[in-house]
């Protein structure tokens, strides 16, 4: 037998006295029983906190924890299909940049539309679902959300990520103010990401926004007049959208570090993913790497992610930007470890005099599918 109690955190309200109760039902009766009790809540964090750490009756009482992650790439591709939607791979790509893997917001997406459209009716129609569930999203997942909020939109401004301390100063918190708590319990949920710059596993922690909708939600509908069909073919011809697309792009490719790894053939070899950042003088150029696989074999993938609707041309100019991003890097860091400069796009890159022998692996987004 099953007994299986969906949104656990709507149940165990404050007052409700529903965790003691399952404790007691628990311990006092179905442990000796054939049966399974399966608990499940949206809310990850107040789940970890409130039932995986419980103290009291339901204390080591766990036989075991399933952490569900957004769809990737592949079962998005594969839900769609099972509702007869078939985009090609680059439209499943620009669509999850905007909603990502929630299956939540995939089982809106309609057959006989296209992916421009299906964001119209997603995001900028009057009935749109996803046109205000932003202003739903945390408070419904959340205690004392505007916090989580404030944190949210002070990551949705920035490309670099933030560390505490400026994330502190940038929406007005002490540093105390269960801070930590606040950016755990948005970790934990799959709203912010957190990594180390290079070379840093202790301090400099950085926080990024990762959750597709809320980038979107602040970039594209909050406060904007423009609605209905025809709105997100709008955006797309803006800068914008290119600057949305870049990192959103970004994002998505972090998702899917094994599917990369994959596809270089590195699967079994460790690596440390992480980006370097260095801050321009009057005396020097500064540079940013927004992702670089640190490996056991002593070489780096230097990543160049971009999200283009053609193929890439390596200009002359262009190389000498990527060659003095790589001599950067190389004197800040002082690695000795061989750098691989190593391309993400859609379409890949057409090859010249520059990028033959320069560019040494060039990956495209079906490669993100595996």
């Amino acid at each position: 037998m099953v007994v299986f109690l969906d949104e656990l955190p709507w149940l165990a309200t404050p007052n409700s006295g529903f965790l003691r109760a399952l404790g007691f039902f628990w311990n006092s009766w179905a442990v000796k029983q054939n049966i399974v009790v399966v608990i499940c809540g949206s809310a990850a964090s107040w789940m970890i906190r409130r039932v995986v750490n419980h103290k009291g009756g339901l204390h080591n009482r766990i036989t075991q924890r399933i952490f569900l992650q957004p769809f990737t790439l592949l079962e998005t591709q594969e839900y769609l299909k099972s509702k007869r939607v078939n985009f090609t791979l680059q439209q499943l790509v620009e669509l999850y940049m905007a909603i990502g893997g929630i299956p939540h917001y995939l089982k809106e997406v309609e057959a006989g539309l296209g992916v421009v459209q299906n964001i119209d009716k997603l995001c900028f129609s009057v009935n749109g679902v996803l046109r205000d569930e932003f202003l739903r999203l945390y408070p419904s997942l959340f205690e004392n959300s505007e916090r989580h909020e404030a944190i949210v939109r002070a990551l949705g401004k920035t490309h670099q990520g933030m560390d505490r301390t400026n994330l502190i100063k940038k929406i007005a918190l002490s540093d105390g103010g269960n801070i930590t708590q606040i950016l755990e319990e948005l970790e934990q949920s799959g709203f912010i990401s957190s990594f180390f710059p290079f070379g840093k596993k202790k301090k400099g922690k950085l926080y990024r926004l990762s959750d597709e909708y809320s980038l979107f939600y602040l970039k594209f509908i909050e406060g904007k007049k423009k609605e209905g069909e025809g709105t997100w073919q709008h955006y797309s011809q803006t800068q914008a959208y290119k600057t949305w697309s870049g990192y959103a792009f970004e994002n998505v490719c972090m998702k899917h570090i094994p599917q990369i790894k994959k596809a270089l053939g590195i699967s079994g070899v460790y690596a440390e993913t992480s980006s370097f950042y260095k801050k321009g003088t009057k005396e020097e150029k500064g540079t940013q790497i927004d992702l670089l696989l640190d490996r056991n074999d002593k070489v780096i993938n230097v990543f160049e992610i971009k999200f283009y609707n053609s193929e890439i041309i390596i200009t002359e100019a262009y190389a000498k930007l990527l060659r003095e991003k790589l001599r950067i890097f190389q004197e800040t860091t002082n690695t000795r470890k061989y750098l691989m400069l190593s391309m993400i796009s859609a379409f890949g890159i057409k090859q010249n005099m520059h990028s033959l022998g320069f560019v040494e692996q060039s990956l495209l987004v079906e490669d993100l599918f595996q």
